[in-house]
């Protein structure tokens, strides 16, 4: 995750202004970085002087002479360095006077734990009931001096909020009469001196007995005064404990939860604030060529308050403090059961805080990397309105586009049920169920792998399966569910869960970014070149990561060229359109590296190796990247106002072992998959070789239960709900009677117009509806066909066939470059580039594929 969006998921909500303004930072830094291309497009490698924008660019065009590259820096400096002063004198400030609210709260909250330790309102009581002699006035004397004691910290406790004050007050005079009370009716039952004028024989006022009445009763203060010592000694041990104190508990665990937490969040806004000024001063000196981050991080921010050691070490301390109080009262001071008890406190309300305060936050930063998820807003749509001549009518709003849509496929879907086309059942409904899925795929009423889920509840509840036997027994429910199910986990799903996981790895550890930022850092500063570059670095991650996730992150690579083009430059439309269409030729690559490639390898008898896909694939791929280059230079013509650009910087992070051992596994991966059919005696098949990425990133831990999770399950599903249809229309017979009823159509026909006919209807329905959707309903029956032919070659159709689905580029599908493209830009490019690459996979491709015997 990017420190920007970890910034944004841990800031302290009420906090969120006084954080580093790490954005605007960054904002500033492109600034600069604009500034300085700007001044090295006009300034002469030779002479330092301006020169003019129509003069030719060479390789050295962009670079500043030694003096103009002080100049910039300098002035770079002039702009940087004091908004990053003006942000930490923000963060000092508020650190420092919430340093002070949170240490006199600790500081309240400890005297409110002492006052109630040594006033505890139950030993009146407990005396009471006992039938003890109840505290003398001199204990009432050290309770009131306590109670008035405890009046001056008023306006603490207030602020702490711990301990009300006007509850503690309350509570504090009540006892304090209470206790005054009994002693008072104690003073009555003793006898009173000067009122006694009848004195019993031998008890006079000289007689040794009462001499020593009078001896004890002097010595008794003191000696109760030693035992309420003790006794509130072993009281403020015991008192905790008392299920009379159960409330008072409860309000100060609260108070200490509050507190540790509280703490805690300030330790982690410092800690927070720290790596921000590391990384956003990593960042400038990386675009302005400085090497500001050592001398600015050890001289000023590490010299500041929040961030010296002895703050640190000042406010673990008070942390501990808190953790101490709270194993007192609760824990009988077992200090690590406390700390383990405040951090599981401390995690839930940072769950709490998530879950509620940044939901939708999150769910932003999520939804973009879902897959044919739609948006919530599409749902809710205001009421339809339809006007007739006797009025106007309000449908409800749940009566969407969508719902009218579903409607009208339910309502196809029973009429082909009822409609005899065929002689048997089993065809009449599978092709029911055909009709039905493949409109709901198209029209996309129902999300796509939703409608993927249905194939096989409906292909069992309407028993379209056979049994494989001659007579082609119709199985009942309970046979063809184990069959259906047996069969849509086929081992290119296995197949396609070890590219996700290739995938992830390259992805989690930035292998693909290394690698691709270092071929682009050659590319140097013609458009031309970058282009081309651009262009061939999306084609090969297309490969590995997929052709969605490819332009993602070559979008995101290009950012310092887009920001630093100048105004009404034509090249970004140009880049960005490049990236986009060769991302899409790439997923012809590799057999992982679309799902139609998965689709169409299973309707392959026998399934093509990875090396014969390469062989077959790139060429075509390195052509098509090559005709689109030229075609994007021809109508946007970039070199005219854009004669350089910014150069990408390659990335400086060292090489670690969890690399190394990411690309290894990948490598062995890939050719155990190039030599799948000499070591089926071993494998069996190249699903098989697909646990072995699979065991080795899960199984050492490198990919995690969330990375799993993450993957592109959407995709899954709808693969596995293609695969189900087309086994059920191949085992009801409907598919063996479709490819007669074709066959008449094209008999006479030599191979290659076959494949120039379905590959034309393949292009109109992968441009207008999608390329999954066209791989599921056209290559089983080319497959089918091709294996009817005079001269049959199914495996030449359904390769061209599955080809032709990652050609179609006429039409957008997502919104990445919606900024900089229109439709009108993928129309004027898209449509044609479509064609040149349709035909090229029916001549280069359809000759390759007889060359090698398919």
């Amino acid at each position: 995750m990017k420190f920007s969006h970890q910034l944004q998921f841990n800031v302290v909500p009420e906090w969120v202004d006084y954080y580093l303004a790490y954005d605007n930072l960054k904002k500033i830094i492109y600034q600069v970085e604009k500034d300085l291309v700007a001044a090295g497009a006009h300034t002469d490698p030779e002479s330092g002087q301006a020169s003019p924008y129509h003069h030719e660019p060479n390789e050295s065009s962009g670079l500043l002479t030694t003096s103009a590259r002080a100049q910039a820096r300098a002035k770079a400096n002039n702009m940087f360095l004091p908004a990053l002063d003006k942000e930490l004198e923000k963060i000092m400030s508020f650190y420092f006077k919430k340093e002070r609210e949170l240490y006199a709260e600790v500081d309240a909250l400890a005297s409110d734990i002492e006052f109630v330790e040594n006033f505890d309102t139950s030993i009146p009581t407990r005396h009471a009931s006992s039938g003890t002699k109840a505290p003398n006035s001199g204990s009432v004397r050290k309770q009131r001096t306590r109670n008035n004691s405890r009046a001056s910290r008023h306006s603490t406790l207030a602020r702490s909020g711990s301990w009300r004050y006007d509850e503690a007050l309350a509570l504090a005079n009540a006892a304090a009469l209470k206790t005054a009370s009994d002693v008072s009716q104690d003073v009555d039952h003793v006898p009173n001196p000067s009122s006694s004028s009848t004195v019993a024989p031998g008890h006079g006022a000289g007689s040794p007995s009462q001499h020593s009445t009078s001896m004890a009763t002097e010595v008794e203060p003191d000696t109760h005064r030693d035992d309420d010592d003790e006794d509130d000694e072993d009281d403020a041990k015991s008192m905790w404990f008392d299920p009379e104190m159960e409330h008072e508990k409860m309000r100060f665990r609260h108070n200490c939860i509050e507190m540790f937490v509280n703490l805690s969040e300030l330790q982690a806004y410092a800690k927070l604030n720290c790596t921000g000024f590391s990384k956003i001063l990593k960042k400038y000196d990386k675009i302005s060529e400085n090497s500001t981050k050592k001398v600015y991080m050890n001289q000023v921010v590490l010299q500041a308050y929040p961030f010296k050691q002895e703050t640190t070490v000042k406010l673990q301390e008070q942390i501990d403090r808190v953790r101490d109080i709270y194993a007192k009262i609760f824990t009988n001071g077992d200090t690590e059961v406390a700390k383990r008890s405040l951090k599981m406190h401390l995690k839930e309300h940072m769950v709490w805080e998530r879950n509620t305060i940044w939901r939708d936050m999150i769910g932003i930063e999520r939804k973009s990397q879902a897959v044919g998820v739609r948006p919530s807003s599409a749902l809710k749509t205001g009421p339809t309105i339809i006007n007739t001549p006797f009025g106007s009518i309000q449908l409800p709003e749940w009566l969407t586009r969508n719902v009218w849509t579903l409607l009208f496929c339910c309502v196809v879907f029973a009429v082909l049920l009822h409609i005899e086309l065929f002689e048997g059942p089993e065809q009449q409904n599978c092709f029911a169920i055909l009709v039905f899925a493949s409109l709901l795929w198209a029209t996309e009423s129902l999300p796509l792998f939703v409608t993927s889920l249905l194939v096989p509840l409906l292909v069992v509840m309407l028993r379209v399966m056979r049994a494989d036997d001659e007579d082609h027994t119709r199985l009942d429910s309970h046979a063809a569910a184990k069959k259906i199910f047996s069969l849509m986990f086929s081992p290119v799903i296995m197949l396609l869960l070890g590219g996700f996981a290739v995938a992830a790895a390259m992805s989690k550890f930035h292998i693909a970014k290394a690698m691709a930022t270092v071929v682009l850092s050659k590319a140097g500063t013609r458009p031309s070149a970058v282009l081309l570059a651009n262009m061939l670095v999306a084609t090969v991650a297309s490969m590995w990561i997929s052709n969605v996730a490819a332009p993602v992150l070559c979008f995101s690579l290009i950012q310092p060229i887009l920001r630093t083009l100048p105004p009404g430059s034509s090249f970004a439309k140009c880049l960005i359109l490049g990236i986009a269409l060769a991302s899409n030729v790439g997923g012809m690559a590799s057999p992982i590296s679309s799902p139609q490639n998965i689709i169409a390898i299973e309707y392959m008898r026998p399934a093509p190796s990875w090396l014969e896909w390469f062989t077959v694939a790139l060429p075509i791929c390195l052509v098509c990247d090559l005709a689109i280059w030229a075609t994007l230079l021809w109508i946007y013509q970039p070199s005219h106002n854009t004669p350089t650009i910014s150069t990408i910087r390659s990335t400086k992070d060292p090489i670690t072992g969890t690399q190394v051992f990411v690309c290894a596994v990948t490598v062995i991966t890939i050719i155990l998959w190039c030599f799948e059919h000499q070591l089926e005696w071993l494998f069996g098949d190249m699903g098989l070789i697909a646990i072995i990425p699979l065991l080795a990133f899960f199984g050492t831990g490198i990919l995690t239960k969330e990375d799993f999770n993450n993957f592109l399950w959407t995709v899954i599903i709808l693969a596995m709900g293609g695969i189900a249809l087309g086994k059920a229309v191949e085992s009801s017979g409907l598919l063996h009677m479709i490819a007669e009823a074709v066959q008449d159509y094209v008999e006479g026909y030599s191979l290659w117009v076959v494949l120039v006919i379905f590959s034309g209807l393949t292009l109109v329905i992968a441009t207008f509806i999608s390329h999954t959707v066209a791989a599921l309903i056209i290559l089983p029956i080319v497959a089918q066909i091709g294996a009817t032919l005079p001269d049959p070659h199914p495996r030449i159709l359904v390769m061209g066939a599955g080809l032709i689905c990652s050609a179609a580029m006429g039409l957008p599908e997502d919104e990445l470059g919606s900024p900089y493209l229109s439709t009108l830009d993928f129309l004027k490019s898209g449509v044609p580039l479509s064609i040149v690459a349709t035909g090229l996979v029916v001549t280069l491709g359809y000759g390759i594929m007889i060359a090698l015997g398919f």
